[in-house]
């Protein structure tokens, strides 16, 4: 890593609470994120890494994602470390899961990843980890407060380079057991995000066809919004598996750690949908096993789930908050409707949407059914997309509580896991606050297309009661 002039954080001792997430750091980059705002929260995690850890020189490794501000952000973030005594290992370029992975290869004391994820070009931001466990919640809200106070760690630290692609290729490969599967022709779709480099190795090395769109990392997104639950981004991945005659195409989203997925015929696959199938193989191995998914995922998941013997747990969104449910009831695996598939069944239980599509591609290789065949034996429901409807920053969460109180005066049922998920009918409707975007997010099932209506309606109208105008109907 080039070194830099140190930033004083003396000029600016301010971090704007907005950007101080639930489960992360958002914000854009040269306003609310700037290169001494990076400074500051790196010396703030640094120091607050040493204290958890107890230790004045923490090891912490760190990797930037492809975005056009990331290279300035992690020289800064980094220097913030080092100010604060910590031994900094800089994992250079490549997917947020990589950097999940070298804190375990590297027996690293906490890791940080500079990426805004799936947010548009202008913005950035930092996942953490304190050990391998999240680093979340009310743990992000003290790096504001240690600022705020002054109260900083001081120490000469160092910051190195250190390459660990090989091996995580290598570790990522150890998900496909190749065992007299059938060969498979796949298309890899990067939309020119931080997988790229990781997504056009994997290929080179997994038998079968293998045809790549958009690998060249590029933080503009020139191609399309490296977003995988949006349709619209997928029509290239589409378009390529039709033109090739494919058996699946894979796609990411800008820092690798969620995977979707279109079937032979051009049908996408959910990220529920996906876990389903990843849970059926693990319950033949595992009876009884317990698999974790997200409040928006489809009753069909977690009722399939149930009838293969295995124990279903709804929770709430959000990667670090899964994670912490995970290690707690000792889940085989996870995943979240966004596509955030997390294995602790031979891997490491944190979300990567690199070892989901190894996984995925092993499934297909070893099954006697297609990935369309097994899309096609879901019980058919009629459902939404997840649809994000634009709100003020400071009324989302109020929103949400608003509706919560008047559905409270009802005789619905309310599971208050996360947001309101409202079951009615035969099919469910949810309302939550999203933690990374000034939205609320909606989705509706139902069994038939005019019971889907009448829950649009119903969450129409409690939008509506709450200043929001919007038709879903």
């Amino acid at each position: 890593m080039s070194q830099q002039a140190p930033i004083s954080p003396a000029s600016d001792q301010r971090i704007d609470p907005h950007i101080l997430r639930a489960y992360d750091i958002r914000g854009v980059a040269d306003e609310s994120l700037t290169e001494n705002v990076a400074f500051l929260i790196g010396k703030a995690y640094a120091t607050s890494i040493a204290r958890s850890q107890n230790t004045a020189t923490p090891r912490i490794a760190m990797a930037r994602d492809g975005r056009m501000s990331s290279p300035a952000l992690s020289n800064a973030l980094a220097e913030g470390m080092a100010s604060a005594g910590a031994q900094v290992i800089s994992l250079g370029l490549g997917p947020t899961p990589m950097l999940y992975f070298g804190v375990y290869h590297l027996k690293a004391d906490g890791g940080i990843m500079v990426t805004g994820s799936h947010n548009p070009p202008t913005h950035n931001g930092f996942k953490m980890t304190n050990g391998t466990k999240p680093f979340y919640g009310d743990d992000i809200l003290a790096l504001g407060q240690l600022v705020a106070n002054g109260d900083l760690q001081d120490g000469d630290g160092s910051i190195e380079e250190q390459s660990i692609f090989d091996v995580y290729v290598a570790r990522l490969l150890e998900g496909f057991s190749g065992d007299g599967g059938k060969e498979l022709s796949v298309v890899w779709d990067a939309g020119n995000g931080a997988a790229g480099e990781v997504m056009e190795a994997l290929a080179a090395r997994l038998p079968g066809k293998h045809t790549l769109l958009f690998e060249t990392i590029d933080g503009q997104f020139p191609n399309h919004h490296p977003d995988p639950t949006v349709a619209e981004n997928l029509v290239d991945l589409q378009r390529a598996v039709a033109e090739h005659g494919a058996d699946v195409g894979v796609a990411f989203d800008g820092d690798g750690d969620r995977l979707g997925a279109v079937d032979a015929d051009g049908n996408i696959v959910w990220g529920d949908q996906l876990l389903m199938f990843f849970a059926r193989e693990i319950l033949s191995r595992q009876p009884g096993a317990t698999i974790i998914a997200d409040v928006k995922a489809s009753q069909t998941l977690f009722d399939d789930i149930t009838a293969h013997g295995g124990k279903a747990i709804m929770w709430k969104t959000g990667h670090s908050l899964i994670k912490a449910k995970m290690a707690e009831e000792k889940a085989a695996i996870a995943g979240e409707m966004s596509g955030h598939i997390f294995f602790a069944d031979g891997y490491y239980g944190f979300d990567d949407g690199l070892y989901a599509a190894v996984r995925l591609l092993d499934l297909l290789a070893k099954s006697s059914d297609t990935l369309a065949a097994m899309r096609a034996g879901i019980p058919a429901v009629y459902n939404t997309p997840e649809l994000r409807i634009d709100v003020e920053e400071a009324r989302k969460f109020t929103i949400v509580e608003e509706i919560r109180a008047r559905l409270a005066a009802t005789e619905l049922d309310v599971n208050e896991v996360d947001g309101v998920r409202v079951n009615h009918n035969g099919g469910w409707w949810l309302a939550r606050a999203s933690n990374t975007q000034p939205a609320i997010i909606v989705r509706c099932e139902a069994l038939t297309p005019e019971a889907l209506d009448e829950l649009k309606a119903m969450v129409t109208q409690q939008l509506s009661l709450s200043d929001v105008t919007v038709d879903l109907r």
